[in-house]
Order: C-alpha cells, then structure tokens, then sequence
C-alpha cells in the first residue's frame, strides 16, 4: 500500500490509493454541548434527501444518545472490537509528541482499519451490519447509566448520557473509498465531498462494509450504495434558495440548539490543513484545540469535529476523541476572550461563514468559577462569505427587547 499523512494520528499510514489533493475541505464544528436532541437536524436531512422508497432505513443524519444509543447498533463498540482483536493491547497514543499542525493530538502507536487489514482479502477491516440493526435509529434515546440520588455536579455526573450528531464525516482518506472495488466513490477535489458514482455502483456493499462509521447505505430498490453528499448544492450556491452564495447543509442551517458550524478549509499535498487562523474551524480545531475528531484512531481524517461533553466520564471520552480531551473541555469551560466570540457565532447565519474577526468591546461582567476569576467581555464577532464581504455580525453580550403594551391578543 501506499503511504500517507494522517496528522491525527501524527504519523503516516498505509493507504490504497496515494493522497487526493483538494483546494478545500468540507469541515464542521458541533459543540455537544449545547445538544438538546430534538432531532430536529435529522428531519431535514430525511425531508430533502431519504423520502423515496428503499430509504425508509436511511438517516443520513442521526442523533444518537450515547452511551447506549447507536445507529446502526452497536457500530462503534463493533468496530473498535474488532481494532483489538487484531491488535491486542496495542491500541494506544502517545499523547507527549505533540506539534500544532503535524500532530496535535500525539502519536498513535496502533493500527487503522487500513493497516489491521493487512494481509487479508480485503482493504479495509470492518463488518456488515444485519438488516434488523437498522431499524433503531433513535434507540436508547435519553438512557443515563444511572439516576444519581443526590444530584450532579460537574466535573463527571454519576449519572449520565449525551448527544452525539453524526453524519458522514467526508473523510480525508475514506474507508468506503478505498474499499470499492468498483472505484464508483471519489472525493470532490473543489471541497472533499465524498460522492458515490451511482452509473458505476453495483451495490457490492463493501463501502458499507468498509465505513466504520456507517455512514454508506445500501438501497435495495435500485442494488446501489447511496449516502450524504454533503448538500452540494448548497455548497456550490447552485441550489435556487441559495442566491449563489454558498450555503451551510440543511442539517447544519436547521439546527435549533446552534450546535453546528460549517466551513471549508485550505488543505496542503499532504493532507494537512493550510494554516488559516481567520477561518472559524481551523481557530477551532488548530488554534484553541477545543474540537476533536470522532475516533481518530480508525485513521481516515474524519472532517467533523466535535467539542466534547464537559460531564461525561473522561476515559470514555479519551477513547471516542482521542487524548485531547482534557485541554479541549478546559478550553471551553474557561475559554479565551477570541474564543468566547466565536462561540456567539455558531448558527447565527445560514451563509457559510469562511473568516471571521472580533471587534473588542468594553468589560461587562465579572464572576468567580470554581475559584477562578472570570470577565465578560461585550466584544463582537463579525464573519466573512468566501469573497471576504461581511454576512453577520453577534455581540457576546445579547440585546434584551421588549416588545410595547400587551404580550399576546388574549
């Protein structure tokens, strides 16, 4: 196999093909938690895409309740199984070699679906999940561990659960793609999309196979794999609604609790993201660290970052988002006055915001948190559309109306 750059894993790795350079990359930002699982994300996923019959199945986007929860069932606790039948006791990181931009999060010492599948019949290590593990996507949902007798407090409930948002991460180096043995799945070089070639798709389901996150699906009704494409569209500003501007996917635009954020990214030959602190998801992932990928040790770059829980137990974290899980929740529950800016940002436009800049503003507030002084800041974010024009701008501290005389007509 060849050889690439996986900066998640801080190292390279074995790949079927050589690396795809793209001028940019699909990338996206949820801040679990702000989550209130109303599902609301899914439905205008399911409404614009999967209505049709043979999709009855399909969610491209889910909102699963983890720990339990999951979509189809069980997927990650298989896959990671199966990552320690192959390599035993070997699945650890080396979470003291850290570089900014080259390896922010260590190095893992472990194999990736791509290398545990190293001398086997197939490219990719995975499994094929049974028709009746489909049909459950909300299962579980709102199950904790336990109901605490006495109440919670942070840093871990004893009692707890969380959402988790999925959908395809439009992988830098995907597991669906390099397992079809058809070619019928290729990356977008404009944005990283990841789309499936329907005139060539026989419906081999190797790519659902391969996805170790299942987010490939198979279609009976036309024999075909068939999954999220990233709402080109409206990535493009071709869709009708859009005015030509680029525009954030329905899942993204129809979010109510503002948990999501999208953008595109500059990426390098090899793989790595051009550095660009001006645009809101590298500030994210790159310059604050406070977002991290869902299981990076499968080794395909997933694109959608996730800023964890700050009340879940932090070894089961450590295992979902890798090992900087610690820095990433101390970020956000203490964030920097930069950071707390953009945070006003999340869902405050359906455009695709590609830079931002804060505008500093007057000390409003001061408090004290578990010892630490804290000050509020009534600073201003503004964001930027791809040609550097200004399509919205938030204060941290929000505008409170009251609206004249009586509330409602009764």
């Amino acid at each position: 196999m060849p050889e690439v750059y996986n900066w998640h894993l801080g190292r390279p790795m074995a790949y079927r093909f050589d690396a795809g350079n793209t001028q940019r990359q699909f990338a996206a930002v949820f801040n679990i938690n702000r989550c209130i699982g109303c599902q609301t994300c899914t439905m205008a996923c399911k409404s614009t895409w999967t209505y049709s019959p043979g999709q009855e199945l399909m969610w491209w986007n889910n909102v699963e309740t983890k720990p339990y929860g999951s979509y189809p069932q069980d997927w990650d606790v298989r896959i990671l199984d199966l990552l320690d039948e192959a390599n035993g006791g070997k699945q650890v990181w080396d979470a003291g070699t850290t570089e900014p931009v080259r390896a922010p999060y260590g190095r893992f010492d472990g194999k990736t679906i791509f290398e545990a599948a190293d001398g086997q019949q197939e490219q990719v290590l995975g499994y094929l999940p049974h028709e009746d593990q489909w049909k459950a996507p909300n299962s579980f949902e709102d199950h904790a561990t336990g109901a605490p007798s006495r109440g919670v407090s942070l840093p871990v409930h004893k009692g707890w659960f969380f959402y988790l948002q999925r959908l395809c991460n439009h992988c830098t180096y995907p597991g669906c793609l390099a397992a079809c043995p058809r070619n019928a799945i290729y990356k977008r070089p404009e944005d990283g999309i990841v789309l499936v070639d329907q005139e060539r798709c026989r419906g081999y389901r190797k790519c659902v196979e391969a996805c170790p996150y299942k987010k490939t699906m198979y279609r009976p009704t036309t024999g075909t794999t068939e999954k999220c494409i990233g709402c080109y569209p409206r990535i493009e500003g071709s869709d009708p609604l859009t005015d030509g501007v680029p525009t954030e996917t329905r899942c993204m635009s129809a979010c109510v609790g503002k948990i999501r954020m999208q953008s595109l990214v500059r990426t390098e030959p090899d793989g790595t993201w051009t550095p660009d602190p001006a645009n809101p998801i590298y500030y994210l992932v790159h310059e604050e660290q406070v977002a991290l990928p869902l299981y990076p040790q499968f080794g395909t770059q997933p694109n959608v970052y996730y800023m964890p829980p700050r009340w879940a137990p932090r070894e089961y974290l450590r295992q979902m988002f890798g090992p900087g899980v610690d820095q990433a929740i101390e970020r956000y529950m203490y964030p920097s006055r930069r950071l707390r800016a953009l945070l006003q940002l999340f869902r405050a436009s359906r455009k695709i915001v590609f830079a931002f800049d804060v505008i500093e503003g007057p000390r409003f507030a001061e408090f004290v948190i578990d010892g630490r002084p804290v000050e509020l800041f009534n600073d201003t974010v503004v964001g930027y559309d791809s040609q550097g024009n200004e399509i919205v701008r938030v204060s941290v501290d929000e505008p409170i109306y009251e609206r004249p005389g009586k509330l409602n007509s009764i």
